[in-house]
């Protein structure tokens, strides 16, 4: 080996040459180990150090950190225990300092390791060939630091190295893995969810059990005012009461026959109202429509009101209708109130009369060709349909009183009334059906049904 005056006072190429025969001499020693232990010129080492050093660096941890760098080291994040930062499957070590490695062949790590309570990062330069915390490091050879689970017996462990990259072990990867944050964070959410869906799940079930029991016993108060056993349907009501409730009208009417021709029947002349008819307002497949004047005979005045009048043709639709309206139970505020039934005139002439309430605005449909509705008297409009339908269909009345549901099974514009700015009823009975538990599957086929329903004749017995 050459003596340092030799060094001192050699050329700059015989330098770098004996320089070079110096490294290979000391079996690749560390540059910075044979700084340590042998007494080297300056130039010397300026050359272990790196070219930069030896062409006017003074400072020598500068020459140090550029030897470091011309022997291609990585730089790492270096601490011991940070927090990490995390979203989604991409954490970082939150770490403040960096170095390079000592030697070239050491790689950047990071250790994960997680208990009940923390996560706790550790980044390191390693030597991949020799274990760490017992463990190898797996698939090094990557600019990215791809986390991979390790057994541990003190907690959830990941570790992953990377080189080629400046700081490259500060930004962790989970792949195949929910990353330990995560699954802490879940850990803390999982009881603060159940705590927080605790109490509507109880007001839930709730409303079932308040609903079920509602239902229950609703079906035992109808089962026990129809006479009958619950789960049964309602029992037919015997041939004479049914009978009575179908004839029944507002003006009592008998089913005996008079004089009259073969096509219409005739009933007992019963007193008929003072109804004076003024003008028609409407007239439909079965019957007109007339506006009419009710006398008051003790007042003197009088009271409009609508009469619509069948043929003699048509007594089936008139009396469907009639049935379904002298059922006391429709009564509603949203369905066109009734006042009476009549049949007037004889033979040929002979026609029956509905007379109802009158309402000025005419049908929907008309009206809604002449106004245009507010979002409002739209919604109270509609409401007040609903609610008339929904009578119709239910099993009770507003008082709690069974009824019998109807189906109107012709709800159109033109059968709705409009009572006032926000209101409307239901009108036009002629081929709705009482939906009677107690009817077969051929009575519903035939019931409501005009062109259907037998008339009577002169024939039939008294």
């Amino acid at each position: 080996m050459s003596s340092p005056t030799l060094w001192l006072t050699s050329k700059r190429g015989k330098a770098r040459d004996e320089g070079v025969n110096y490294y290979s001499a000391a079996q690749a020693k560390a540059p910075q180990a044979l700084l340590a232990t042998e007494p080297l010129a300056k130039e010397q080492r300026a050359h272990l150090l790196g070219a930069d050093c030896f062409c006017g660096c003074s400072n020598e941890t500068a020459c140090s950190a550029s030897a470091r760098r011309s022997l291609k080291t990585n730089l790492c994040k270096w601490c011991d225990s940070t927090s990490p930062a995390c979203e989604e499957k991409v954490c970082y070590s939150n770490c403040n300092l960096n170095s390079y490695c000592e030697d070239p062949y050491e790689i950047c790590v990071a250790i994960w390791r997680q208990d009940n309570e923390s996560i706790r990062i550790s980044t390191l330069c390693h030597n991949p060939h020799r274990p760490i915390e017992n463990l190898m490091v797996p698939n090094y050879n990557t600019s990215r630091c791809i986390m991979a689970h390790q057994p541990s017996e003190d907690g959830i462990m990941y570790i992953c190295g990377c080189v080629d990259e400046q700081e490259c072990n500060d930004k962790l990867i989970f792949e195949n893995h929910t990353n330990g944050y995560s699954m802490l964070q879940s850990k803390e959410v999982i009881p603060v969810a159940a705590i927080s869906l605790l109490p509507p799940l109880l007001v839930a079930v709730m409303i079932t059990v308040v609903f079920y029991l509602c239902r229950t016993q609703k079906r035992r108060k109808r089962a026990k005012a129809w006479g009958g056993k619950p789960g049964q349907p309602p029992a037919l009501p015997e041939p004479r009461r049914a009978a009575e409730r179908e004839e029944k009208l507002s003006v009592l009417m008998d089913e005996s026959l008079a004089g009259a021709s073969p096509n219409c029947a005739s009933s007992r002349p019963t007193e008929l109202l003072p109804i004076e008819l003024d003008e028609m307002v409407g007239k439909g497949r079965f019957a007109e429509v007339w506006r009419a004047r009710l006398s008051h005979s003790r007042s003197g005045q009088y009271e409009t009101v609508a009469v619509k009048i069948f043929p003699c043709e048509e007594y089936s639709s008139w009396k469907n209708e009639s049935q379904i309206f002298t059922d006391t139970s429709l009564k509603h505020e949203s369905v066109l109130q009734f006042l009476t039934a009549e049949d007037r005139g004889s033979g040929p002439r002979r026609e029956y009369w509905l007379i109802t309430a009158y309402h000025s605005r005419g049908n929907l449909k008309d009206y809604l060709s002449r106004h245009i509705l507010s979002w409002i008297d739209l919604q109270k409009m509609a409401g007040s349909l609903v609610s008339g339908v929904a009578h119709l269909h239910s099993d009770y009345t507003a008082c709690g009183q069974p009824k019998i549901p109807i189906a109107h099974r012709d709800i159109k514009s033109t059968n709705v009334l409009v009572k006032n700015e926000q209101e409307c009823v239901l009108c036009d009975f002629g081929i709705a059906i009482r939906l009677d538990p107690s009817l077969t599957v051929d009575d519903f086929a035939n019931s409501g049904q005009a062109s259907m329903t037998p008339q009577p004749s002169l024939e039939d017995p008294l």
